[in-house]
């Protein structure tokens, strides 16, 4: 299995909580940043999906905290599309320090919504595949 997609960020002291380590919410923040990262290198805008009549919809994050982040600090935030052949599918995601140490561990339900039915798309993976230039960025 290839290494899953990544992007660094930098924790900037806005970030960063009375006790001086990253806010919880910004972990949810660093995550939605790489996934958007992962569309843009696949060749799938925002303007795209919303020509198509789809955007993306998290319908349950779930965050496990390993290890602190402080102002300064550099993180890669990796990102890894599971598909499991129905209207969701998972985004497993990393933040972790140049050095290995995981900070955080981000698992998320996703799927496309049809922004005029209002209701999930049948086969989102069908939906990425046609409109990215590399389908294997999204492990199609």
């Amino acid at each position: 299995m290839s290494e899953p997609f990544s992007v660094r960020v930098t924790v900037r002291g806005y970030e960063t909580d009375v006790q001086g380590h990253l806010n919880q919410a910004v972990y949810v923040n660093y995550a939605e940043h790489a996934r958007w990262s992962l569309l843009k290198a696949a060749g799938v805008t925002q303007a795209e999906l919303m020509g198509r009549g789809v955007g993306p919809v998290s319908l349950e994050t779930t965050i496990r905290y390993r290890h602190e982040l402080l102002a300064g600090d550099e993180v890669d935030v990796t990102c890894a599309f599971e598909w499991g052949g129905g209207k969701t599918f998972r985004v497993r995601q990393e933040i972790r320090k140049p050095d290995g140490t995981v900070a955080a561990e981000l698992t998320a339900v996703t799927g496309l919504l049809d922004l005029k039915e209002r209701r999930l798309v049948a086969d989102p993976g069908k939906v990425f595949e046609e409109l990215a230039v590399d389908p294997g960025l999204f492990g199609l």
